[in-house]
């Protein structure tokens, strides 16, 4: 596998997973019959919400594998940071989609994502200038 296929892999995935988030959501406007906003209803909030957050913080790692990838970074460099932002997403849409407050999943998410994203930050300025 090159470094340009593996950042597609987790790129592809996580496009995937954006998807299933927004399906949740589509699901929720549909079967609430709510057509704009939340409509007052917490399990729709929640559910926009996560996917939200997905779409505000996954784009920017998937650009940095892709620039890493382009960069001719090590293979198990993107397969870690891939790995771990697709773990770190899941954790916490899992967390934050099965409840509001502090849970496990929601604080691992998001503390990962930002290791990843400084991590990820790091590489590319080191591949970058080496």
């Amino acid at each position: 596998m090159t470094p340009i296929e593996a950042a597609g892999l987790y790129v592809g995935i996580n496009i995937l997973i954006l998807l299933a988030l927004a399906w949740q959501v589509i699901s929720a406007r549909r079967s609430e019959k709510v057509g704009f906003g939340d409509g007052g209803n917490e399990i729709l909030l929640r559910r926009i919400r996560v996917h939200a957050n997905a779409a505000e913080w996954v784009p920017g790692m998937l650009v940095g594998l892709v620039v890493l990838a382009l960069l001719d970074a090590h293979l198990i460099v993107i397969h870690a940071l891939g790995a771990a932002l697709t773990v770190a997403r899941v954790l916490h849409a899992v967390g934050l989609g099965s409840n509001t407050g502090v849970s496990f999943g929601r604080f691992a998410g998001t503390l990962l994502t930002l290791i990843i994203y400084a991590a990820g930050g790091i590489a590319i300025v080191w591949y970058a200038v080496t």
